[in-house]
């Protein structure tokens, strides 16, 4: 088989492996059965000429033959080969409704040529089986002539990483919060805080390392018109555990005053020192703010040195009130080369039961509405602009839900080389429809008849149709 004809068997069976639980290998040059369970497929990908592509072209071929899009993490990179990588889970509908659980790795071997794998297991094993999977492709893969891209020297984390890890992430359990609100996967020896509720989780490793996942404050712009006519009424809004920072301000320039006031917020008066730190905008909808933020920090209140990783976001903003959010993960620096993927692989657990999440929002309104509508008609004034400020609250709150989730699928997309496409005049009936299609499609179409088709942005996103 030549190389070009064994780049297209490889893809088709890429395929076939993710969506069966048991795999007959084509050729013992791309498929091997792992020893502990789970499948394994690597070679040459044709028709692509960089490592995201060659991601997105595998992922499309799991999106096409399982029957659903896959849920991805963020990408990371593997120590010494240039290698990257980003774990997924998809549920295979033609077989069985099985959960499957995989990893997909790319190195470019060459100028524009790209060689992958995929591991591969069921979702409850795979938290099991991947280490081993990746120790056993490293002793036969050796894409370029490098040597091997999945030794145990991966550096995934959620977030692109600071420097080179010399650990693979360690085996993981599935936990779900006693609420049923949220579950993430943590390794023996690690821990869930009890406190851990809400859809928002804290994950406490053995020597010190810290995950807080989902956190979230109200922030306070006292810039806005509605507060300052309600401070001229004589009614002063409630800035205790708030963000007081304008909405609009350039998260890269002020995130330290914003994490010194969440700290105060939490309780802690002690300064956080800031080292080697830098902050970069990544992609988010309209009236949506995000900073990935990296560098090491000192906390007076504790011994050491951490470094962090921090995704940092500000969004749903009603009447001067938004919502700040933090994702962050805390390692101390003479830990971080082993337990960076380790954190990576636990932020990719990460679930959030957004319907139990909803029940507890309306239950924690509910006696705070109640108590407002008794009040009696003397203070109607003052009490409407209270009930105004929560009602703001609670809009906030979902507006960062679906901000969440918009902003989630778009960036889905972007990785699988997607576009949302709308059809103004379906069957020349006049009636609008819409689809989610590959690039090449979507340009295909809008070029053919701009005034028929046309891209749907982020923000015209339809619920339930679009994401």
């Amino acid at each position: 088989m030549n190389a070009h004809a064994r780049s297209i068997a490889f893809l088709m069976f890429f395929a076939v492996g993710i969506c069966l639980s048991q795999v007959q290998a084509q050729t013992p040059i791309t498929s091997i059965q792992a020893a502990q369970g789970g499948d394994i497929v690597y070679g040459s990908v044709s028709g692509v000429t960089t490592q995201p592509a060659a991601i997105a072209k595998l992922l499309k071929f799991v999106h096409s033959d399982c029957g659903e899009k896959p849920q991805i993490g963020r990408p990371f990179k593997f120590r010494g080969t240039g290698a990257v990588g980003i774990f997924f889970t998809v549920v295979n509908h033609p077989h069985g409704e099985k959960h499957v659980a995989g990893l997909v790795i790319a190195v470019a071997t060459a100028p524009n040529q790209v060689e992958a794998a995929i591991l591969s297991d069921e979702a409850s094993r795979f938290g099991k089986t991947v280490n081993p999977m990746l120790q056993q492709l490293s002793s036969v893969w050796k894409p370029g002539g490098q040597a091997g891209a999945s030794s145990p020297a991966s550096s995934g984390t959620s977030a692109p990483t600071r420097g080179a890890s010399t650990a693979g992430p360690a085996q993981l359990h599935q936990v779900v919060l006693p609420d049923y609100s949220a579950s993430v996967g943590v390794p023996d020896g690690w821990k869930v805080n009890p406190s851990s509720a809400g859809g928002t989780i804290e994950v406490i490793g053995p020597h010190g390392e810290r995950l807080g996942l989902n956190m979230a404050q109200m922030g306070r712009d006292l810039n806005d018109p509605q507060i300052r006519s309600l401070a001229q009424a004589g009614i002063r809004g409630n800035n205790q555990g708030s963000i007081v920072c304008p909405f609009n301000v350039d998260l890269t320039r002020v995130y330290p005053e914003i994490f010194r006031q969440w700290r105060h917020n939490n309780g802690s008066e002690t300064p956080v020192n800031w080292q080697d730190s830098h902050a970069e905008r990544i992609p988010a909808q309209r009236g949506e703010q995000c900073v990935h933020i990296t560098g090491n920090i000192v906390d007076d209140g504790k011994q050491g040195t951490d470094e962090t990783s921090v995704i940092l976001c500000t969004s749903g903003y009603q009447n001067g009130n938004y919502m700040v959010d933090i994702s962050q993960s805390l390692i101390p620096v003479e830990l971080a080369s082993r337990e960076r993927a380790t954190a990576g692989a636990i932020m990719a657990s990460f679930q959030v039961n957004q319907g139990v999440v909803q029940q507890q929002a309306n239950a924690m309104a509910a006696p705070t509405i109640a108590a407002i509508h008794a009040i009696g008609a003397a203070a109607t004034a003052r009490y409407n602009a209270t009930e105004q400020a929560n009602d703001a609250q609670h809009a906030a709150y979902w507006a960062r839900q679906d901000s969440n989730a918009r902003n989630s699928q778009a960036f889905s997309n972007y990785l699988l080389d997607q576009t949302v496409v709308q059809n103004n005049d379906v069957n020349g009936t006049g009636t609008v429809g819409r689809a989610t299609v590959w690039n090449s499609t979507a340009d295909a179409l809008v070029k053919a008849d701009p005034n028929k088709y046309e891209y749907v942005d982020t923000p015209n996103y339809i619920k339930g149709l679009d994401y």
